[in-house]
């Protein structure tokens, strides 16, 4: 691991102005980039200590606020150690918030991401990889759909709804995918159940999409994320070496 800086950053977009957390390497040279997309709860310290960890393995790191058309980080303000169940009304006022992200925000949006990320002095030629939590495993998808050719490789981890009935369900944007992916689901998972695990490799596999999908047994929505109940060591350590296995690959 090496030393890395941080700093915050600004992007326009066609909307408005994301605010960001940037971190790269401390020596200041151009390192292969990675879109970091947010879980529900929003860009907060462990998200940023997660980047942290990947800048640390050699990479240039982006992780938007998503939510910014309501506001800068934190657009919720939550506790240090967010649980559900010790607030009833927390999924009451989170709901509607990641409701409001539709799909073409998510498609203009990620063009800025990408576009600011080619322009960076710590960012290297090329292509971009992806990695998403919850959420952000949807974001993934539809990023790697609408930019293929700026897309390397894409990763997400206990995403969920990846594969509904909804007329843009992610999965459908399997045929437009040149990057190779590698998902992570949690075994018990009520918003990815076993039926759209199906669903989703078969789209993959039907679309050529180059891919791994496992199911981490035992794992909970949410496994990766420290400052929450759901958090899982095992299957959190598991998903680090899935991505940087990934990146390895493919940069």
């Amino acid at each position: 691991m090496t030393d890395v800086q941080a700093t915050a950053v600004d992007i326009p977009t066609e909307d408005g102005v994301a605010d960001a957390y940037l971190v790269h390497p401390a020596d200041g040279r151009p390192r292969p980039a990675v879109l970091f997309y947010q879980d529900a709860y929003g860009l907060r310290p462990y998200l940023r200590s997660m980047a942290d960890r990947l800048a640390g393995a050699g990479y240039t790191v982006l992780v938007p606020n998503v939510f910014y058309r309501l506001g800068r980080a934190p657009v919720l303000r939550l506790p240090e150690f967010i649980d559900p169940a010790a607030d009833p009304t927390l999924w009451e006022r989170l709901g509607p918030i990641v409701a409001g992200l539709t799909p073409d925000q998510v498609r203009r949006d990620a063009d800025a991401y990408l576009r600011w990320l080619a322009d960076s002095p710590v960012a290297a030629d090329g292509p971009a990889a992806l990695t998403g939590y919850c959420m952000g495993a949807r974001l993934v998808l539809w990023t790697a759909g609408a930019h293929p050719d700026r897309v390397a490789a894409g990763a997400g981890f206990h995403g969920g709804r990846l594969a509904t009935d909804d007329p843009d369900s992610p999965h459908l944007q399997a045929p437009h995918i040149t990057a190779e992916l590698y998902f992570g689901h949690a075994d018990e998972d009520p918003s990815l159940p076993p039926e759209q695990v199906a669903r989703f490799e078969e789209a993959l596999t039907a679309a050529g999409v180059r891919h791994t999908c496992e199911v981490y047994a035992g794992a909970h929505h949410g496994y990766t994320q420290a400052d929450t109940p759901a958090y899982d060591q095992e299957a959190d350590e598991r998903h680090w070496a899935a991505l940087l296995g990934l990146l390895k690959r493919t940069f």
